[in-house]
């Protein structure tokens, strides 16, 4: 939490204690990608108060400091995920297209492909992201058709 408090000192924002409890619920659950409802949804069943737009504010806000990764995996909601040095470039998503469940995974795969494509193009590459669309299994033993 303190190199979080650093970040927005840093950007001369206060952690507020709202800010801090809207954090504290991706550090509580950092192998999930939450959703600005999902993560209202968790505070409401630990009975806090913080509203929906709040939520959404301070998302953006965590964006914003490089505290957390906002991702796009095409349901039509923006989901969040925490940043840690260690997990910088570091990994990608498998999506599931029935249930909409996020897995990651650590290869990566395609450092070889960006220098080529950075030497090639004599473009500067600073990140990339791979998602894979498909069906997890689960919702493959639930639908014998996949």
């Amino acid at each position: 939490m303190d190199d979080f408090r650093k970040k927005f000192r840093q950007g001369q924002y206060k952690l507020t204690s709202q800010r801090q409890i809207v954090l504290q619920t991706f550090l509580d659950h950092q192998d999930e990608h939450l959703s600005a409802e999902e993560v209202h949804s968790i505070l409401r069943q630990k009975s806090n108060e913080i509203g929906l737009a709040t939520v959404y504010r301070t998302l953006e806000l965590l964006s914003e400091l490089g505290v957390l990764q906002k991702m796009d995996f095409g349901d039509g909601r923006s989901r969040y995920e925490v940043i840690s040095d260690a997990d910088m470039h570091q990994h990608h998503h498998l999506i599931c297209l029935t249930c909409g469940k996020v897995r990651e995974f650590e290869d990566d795969l395609l450092d070889n492909l960006e220098t080529a494509i950075a030497r090639k193009s004599n473009f500067m590459i600073t990140d990339h992201q791979l998602k894979f669309y498909g069906y997890c299994q689960e919702c493959q033993a639930a639908n014998k058709k996949l």
